[in-house]
């Protein structure tokens, strides 16, 4: 098999299982892995790219984003496992356990870590500031199952009042954020917000938009924060309560 040329710097998206998005930060030498479901699909990517694998980042411990990580770490033993220190027993082949406002730099990008417990208890989001010197660059955020494209995860281990918190500290970033986030939800959750709220031009504009792309099987992901502020129901709740209402109406949604 023809190895392509490795690609110049910048984050890779890899569709994975039915709807899941493994993403890879590069330096055209090295890489990074963000929440891994499978090995074998990233494995093929980074040999074809000829990419090392220096560290993998868990946003949390659900099987369809760490389901990979131990068969990578054979293949690229010296890679190390970022992960929430209070997920280290359901994610054991971590080597740095991390709390919030921990911050570290990895390809010479540095990487605020940020609690945002929901989905899970113990949940991560990985905050990439623009670099120093690019003022026109925008940030990059790989918010795992907490912030969706026109959505938010269900609240599997946390509550509603964690979730608004959560949510709150993701839109407080820079609107041109890149919202990174590790699954293709995107038309179903704008086809629900469209039923939701029929009379919002801005939800119905992104929704035409986005069934375009995935006519043409493309992704919708990355989205931005100034998008999901515009078109994010789950980002306008005022309280817990409204949360857990629109909450318990999407997953109640058979549209």
């Amino acid at each position: 098999m023809e190895v392509a040329s490795a690609p110049a710097r910048g984050i890779e998206l890899i569709p994975v299982l039915s709807d899941n998005y493994v993403f890879v930060l590069h330096d055209g030498e090295r890489a990074v892995v963000v929440d891994p479901a499978e090995a074998d699909p990233v494995r093929h990517w980074l040999l074809q790219h000829r990419l090392e694998l220096v560290a993998v980042l868990q946003t949390h411990h659900h099987a369809d984003h760490i389901g990979g990580t131990p068969e990578l770490l054979r293949h690229w033993p010296s890679a190390r496992v970022y992960a929430a220190a209070a997920d280290r027993q359901r994610i054991p082949f971590q080597d740095h356990g991390l709390v919030d406002g921990d911050r570290f730099s990895l390809l010479g990008r540095e990487i605020q870590v940020l609690a945002v417990p929901g989905h899970t208890r113990a949940h991560l989001a990985y905050y990439l500031p623009p670099p120093a010197g690019e003022p026109t660059a925008s940030g990059e955020l790989f918010c795992g199952d907490t912030l969706f494209a026109a959505g938010c995860g269900r609240l599997f281990e946390g509550t509603p009042a964690q979730m608004v918190a959560s949510l709150g500290r993701l839109a407080a970033l820079p609107p041109s954020t890149r919202v990174w986030c590790a699954h293709e939800y995107t038309e179903a959750n704008l086809r629900w917000a469209a039923v939701t709220a029929p009379a919002d031009a801005a939800i119905h504009s992104r929704l035409e938009q986005v069934q375009a792309l995935r006519a043409c099987g493309e992704a919708t992901i990355p989205s931005t924060i100034g998008q999901e502020l515009a078109t994010n129901l789950f980002l306008r709740a005022g309280d817990a309560e409204e949360l857990a209402r629109l909450r318990q109406s999407k997953n109640d949604w058979r549209g």
